[in-house]
This record gives structure tokens, sequence and C-alpha cells, in this order.
């Protein structure tokens, strides 16, 4: 029998070959088993629900059956939101093919408003000890942020308990909200009486209470203790009973990224409004000195992200048209000056459109402009109009530099005449010139008239 035998550099390859191939599976396969045992995906919603929080939500979901995580838990502290916002986080959780675990800590957080929807939509809830719930009232039914609520009749405590909104439209949203936290209070099993009670009469409880009324299923000091209490419990998705099992699992912190923390950043209504009051300055300030360029450039981002923001809040339109009116009409001030009608109106325009820009009734916590940041860029845009204008008519009283204007008040010698008619030298030039009286070589002229290539001399 033949052995073939394998030359001593084919058998020097193929045993470095395997080498390295041994060396790449022991590096791989623990990191692939860590990633495996780490069941338990953990973020964190501080701050206000809007499209930053959803997004978060979204993306942490994604992150988890890419890892093949069991469970994602939620950590809470909010005190609302928008509306729009929390409804898109309560659908990711209702679809979500993983439970999610809501946990309102640590001590001093809160779960208000917005909060109290995503606590009840959770497959399980949990508070830590001195955090609260509650207080889901629609912010629509005390009327626009920072104007006094209409009066009511008098009546008594029962009686004022029970009475309804005192518009048709308000009586709509406080239903509306009503029935979406009962209905997430009937699919979860928790306290159904004191969710309507939450939004009706802005009703709230601390941890244990909460508790005691069935609203939230653990009271845990912390995330370890949390993670053990909830150990066994059984929740149902899509129709199926699972068995949690969080005891000794390995869990991983999951960030948000950089596009949905700056997307948290703008998102404030009052950074959205100053990156808009940037790009407008940016711009007009380019166009009042063409070729700076940063003015521009500075201006052209701002106001980018500022429109970016703004897609992102519940924007009236008709305010945002009032705000870009008013910026143009006190600029129009500026460049068309009177008795001041284009400026106080503009002013006007500009501050009403700030105080009503967002929509009141789409969120559940005040999200306005704050009135003296109004006050301040009405100040500055009104400033910087008045300055525009002062440098205009300084710009108006000082003699022509250039043109057939700078001849004017210039005096010239004469250099030779002849009756009426005769040429001077002004600026080092000959001009033909003309006058009404008779002049002689070397007397000086001043220059009252220009036509053409012909001046219009007198005695000086």
């Amino acid at each position: 029998m033949n052995i073939i035998r394998m030359p001593l550099s084919l058998r020097r390859w193929a045993l470095v070959l395997f080498g390295f191939s041994a060396l790449l599976l022991a590096v791989l396969l623990p990191a692939r088993a860590v990633e495996r045992s780490d069941a338990i995906l953990v973020t964190e919603i501080k701050g206000a629900i809007g499209v930053a929080a959803t997004r978060l939500v979204a993306d942490a979901l994604v992150k988890a059956r890419q890892e093949n995580a069991r469970y994602l838990v939620i950590q809470l502290d909010t005190p609302g939101g928008l509306v729009t916002a929390t409804r898109d986080i309560i659908q990711h959780i209702l679809a979500s093919p993983i439970p999610v675990i809501v946990y309102v800590a640590p001590g001093g957080a809160r779960a208000a408003s917005a909060g109290t929807f995503i606590v009840y939509a959770a497959h399980v809830s949990a508070m830590a000890p001195g955090t609260n719930i509650g207080a889901a009232t629609p912010i629509e039914m005390g009327g626009l942020p920072g104007l006094p609520r209409p009066t009511e009749p008098k009546r008594d405590e029962k009686d004022k308990a029970a009475s309804p909104p005192e518009t048709t439209a308000q009586r709509k949203a406080l239903n509306d909200t009503i029935a979406m936290l009962r209905s997430l209070a009937q699919l979860r099993g928790r306290n159904v009486d004191w969710a309507e009670k939450a939004v009706r009469d802005a009703a709230t409880l601390t941890a244990e209470d909460a508790l005691k009324e069935g609203v939230i299923d653990v009271v845990a000091r912390d995330l370890d203790d949390l993670l053990l209490k909830i150990d066994g419990r059984k929740v149902t998705i899509n129709a199926i009973e699972h068995t949690i099992a969080t005891r000794n699992a390995a869990r991983t912190t999951f960030h948000a990224d950089w596009r949905t923390r700056l997307l948290g950043v703008i998102s404030d209504p009052n950074v959205a409004f100053i990156l808009m009051l940037i790009g407008i300055y940016g711009i007009l300030f380019e166009f009042w000195n063409p070729g700076g360029l940063v003015a521009g450039v500075i201006g052209a981002v701002s106001l980018i992200l500022g429109l970016t923001a703004l897609t992102t809040l519940p924007v009236q339109y008709a305010a945002l048209g009032l705000i870009g009116l008013g910026v143009a009409l006190m600029i129009a001030e500026a460049f068309a000056p009177g008795l001041g009608i284009l400026g106080i109106g503009g002013l006007i325009a500009f501050v009403t459109g700030s105080l009503f820009l967002f929509d009141p009734a789409a969120a559940d916590i005040d999200i306005s402009v704050s009135l003296p940041l109004i006050i301040a860029a009405a100040a500055t845009t009104g400033a910087l109009a008045l300055l525009v204008l002062g440098a205009a008519l300084k710009a108006r009283r000082r003699p022509a530099l250039t043109g057939a204007e700078q001849m004017i008040g210039s005096i010239g010698e004469v250099v030779e005449w002849n009756g009426l008619d005769g040429r001077v030298r002004v600026h080092g030039e000959i001009w033909s010139a003309r006058a009404e009286k008779q002049f002689a070589p070397g007397d000086t002229v001043l220059i009252v008239q220009r036509e053409e290539l012909k001046l219009f001399v007198t005695s000086r």
C-alpha cells in the first residue's frame, strides 16, 4: 500500500492554519456564550416623554431581539409628555414579543401623567420606595399653559368631583383618556377604578399604596431586588403564558445613541425656539453682510435643527407664521422707517405667535415656550431692528464717498474761464464748469450740482 506523504512545507502550513483556527475559536466562542447569557436588557427613560423616548424604546426592543434577550427592563422617571409619543410607546410595549418590565426608580422618581399609562401597559410594573404614580388628567382640562382656568360655579365637594368638564371638547378628551387607561388596566389585570380616578381626579399614590391598590405588582429596593421578586411570575404574551425567570440572570445596559440624545435635547420647546431664532438671525446677518459666511452657515444649521425639532413637537403652524411675520415686520421697519407701525405690529405678532406656538392639547404636561424667553427674544429682535435703523440713518447723514454725489460740496480751483463757462480742477481732475458769474483763473469755487460731465459752481 502506498502512503501519500505531504511535503514538509505543506505540513508546516497546515499546522499553522490549524493553530490559528483553534485560537480564533477560543476567542470567539466565549464571547458568543456571554452574549447568549445576557438575558435581560436594561434601559432608562428620564424626563419628559417625547419622540426621543419613543425612539429609545423602539431601539431597545430591536436590540433585545438582536441579542436574544428574554426581558426588557425600563427604569422610568417622568413628569409626563406628549400624547402621541405615549401612545407609540404603549403600542411598542403591547406588540413586544418579550415581557417588558417598567420600574419607577430610583427613590424620588415619579410616573406622572404619561408615566402612569406606561406603567399600566407593562407586563410587570414595579416601583421603588419613595416614588409616586398618578395625576394623569389631560392638561388641556386646565386651559392654555400660563392662562387662568375658566371660573366654575360654586358647588360642594361631592358635586364638584362628579361634575363634567366645561366644554364638549374637554369632555371628549377626558373620556378618551379614561377609556385608554381602563383598557390597559383590564388587559393587565390591574385596578380599573383607580385608573379612572387617576385621570378624572388627578389621583396619586405612593409605591406602597400603589401595591396595596393593585396598581403595580412589586415594590423593590433596587434592580437586584426587583429581579429576585418577579422571578416565577406569569405573564401572557399573544395569548401564551410565560413564566419569568430572572433569578441570577445576567443583564446588559442599553444606552440611547447620539442621534436619540440629540433629538431629546433639541425637542425641548425652549431649545427649539432658540435654534429657530438663531437660524433667522444668522441668515439675516448674512444678507446684511454678504461674504462673511460664518453667520450664514451657523444660521442655516441652526434653522434646520430648529425645524427638525419642530417636526417632533405639536406645532400650531398659524402661530409659527405669526412669528415669521413678526420678524419680517420688525426688519421691514428698519429698512423702511416710518411712524413705527411696522415695528409695533411685528412685535405684537412675534409675541402672540410665541405664546401659542405649541398645542397644549397634545401633551399632558405644560409644553410651551417660557415667558421670560419670549420677552428676551422679542427685546433682542426689536433691538436689532433699532440697530439697523440707527445705522441706516447715520449712513444717510454721512457725505457720499463715491458716485456723482461725491462731487457735491467739493472745492475746486478755476483753471480757465470765459464768460459763464470754464474749466476747474477738482480732486486732481479737470472738469468743464458753468456758473452765473465771471471767475478768474486761480479762484476757488464750490461745486453745487453735476449733470453728466459738467459741474455747476458758485463762489465759495
